[in-house]
């Protein structure tokens, strides 16, 4: 970093110096100085931000402003054989190659992450590690929201994709007849919304569509394979699809799975007995993540709050639930104290009876 800097300050001088001695604009020495100093900081601010921004996007941008090049000097060439020569025809092809330069610039820069470099082979077969640095959403995980919390905290990085045939599918779904299905279709395209106005996200709209494929879930592996990107959802089905066509699938509940709490068995826990279970004589309870905890022997226990041991734990993609056993004896022993409390006042008085009968019985 100090050999850079160095640089960076000698070129600064270096400009400053052929400024000061070759006075550009007929300005003074000093004036054209500070000029040629100023041109070389802004030079070295544009190095440094350039630095920052990936291969994909520097070729796209350089490609797209070459376009924009060639398009207005073809145009020039239109107006300059239509029109008379004169200071405003000139004025006009200056402006038209400074605005087509600028938007190409501007829109090969944010197509560039849409490039698969590694089909290019040789130099760019090595830019593997950025292939999969965008992500495409399916209609699921946008309508389902927990995205926007993710993508808040950091842990989503590269592009977010949304492709024009789910747009279109939200849509319809938003337009539904059925007012749940609507009012789901108008969640995600508020989702999509909050997703824009993330200021370090990078959302865009991919028009890429298969017009051979009619349902949405095989477009969207078709466009994962194409990209060699991967897939965020919470659809069961679309994941085990996705993976028997080889496209790496990030699935929402999954992850939500993996953070929830670590139950082993033979640990205790305290749970309230919601409900019945299907087999006999068991009880159900919800922990407060939503995980089912299913007792046995608890079925007398239920609108209670009891502790159980824990038999076992099965992990599966849809979720996770939790087996336990509840020990009447322990209940018994722990409530002893308050059946006692509980006695009848009769019964209290014949067992003081019985206490105090040895005591009152005839002497000789």
């Amino acid at each position: 970093m100090a050999d850079l800097l160095i640089i960076r300050i000698l070129f600064v001088a270096a400009l400053a110096c052929a400024a000061f001695f070759l006075r550009p604009l007929d300005l003074s020495g000093p004036i054209a100085a500070v000029a040629g100093a100023v041109a070389g900081a802004g030079v070295v601010l544009f190095e440094i931000r350039i630095r920052e921004v990936s291969l994909k996007r520097l070729i796209g941008a350089a490609f797209g402003s070459v376009l924009g090049i060639l398009g207005a000097y073809m145009i020039s060439l239109v107006l300059k054989s239509a029109m008379p020569d004169s200071p405003t025809v000139r004025f006009l092809q200056l402006v038209l190659l400074a605005w087509m330069t600028y938007c190409g610039l501007v829109v090969g820069s944010s197509k560039g992450d849409m490039l698969n470099l590694a089909a290019l082979g040789g130099l760019f077969g090595g830019e593997v590690s950025s292939k999969n640095t965008f992500k495409i959403l399916d209609t699921s995980v946008i309508i389902d929201g927990r995205i926007v919390d993710l993508a808040e905290t950091g842990f989503i990085d590269g592009a977010i994709v949304i492709p024009q045939f789910v747009l279109r599918e939200l849509q319809l779904v938003a337009d539904s007849s059925d007012s749940m299905k609507r009012n789901r279709g108008r969640r995600g395209l508020d989702i999509l919304q909050r997703l824009q106005k993330l200021p370090d996200l990078n959302v865009q709209i991919l028009e890429d569509d298969f017009p051979a494929i009619r349902e949405v879930d095989m477009k969207l592996i078709e466009l994962a394979k194409v990209y060699a990107c991967k897939i965020v959802t919470n659809d069961f089905n679309l994941n085990k699809v996705a993976q028997l066509h080889g496209v790496e699938v990030l699935n929402i509940n999954e992850l939500a799975n993996a953070l929830k709490p670590v139950v082993l068995p033979g640990e205790t826990m305290r749970v309230f007995i919601l409900k019945e279970g299907k087999e006999y004589n068991q009880g159900v309870a919800y922990l407060d993540d939503g995980t089912m905890v299913v007792v046995d022997n608890a079925r007398k226990m239920i609108s209670k709050t009891i502790d159980v041991a824990v038999t076992s734990v099965l992990q599966t993609t849809a979720g996770k639930m939790i087996f336990g056993r509840f020990d009447e004896r322990t209940h018994a022993v722990h409530d002893k104290p308050f059946e006692k409390a509980a006695e009848k006042p009769q019964e209290r008085e014949r067992t003081a009876a019985r206490e105090a009968a040895p005591a009152t019985g005839p002497t000789s």
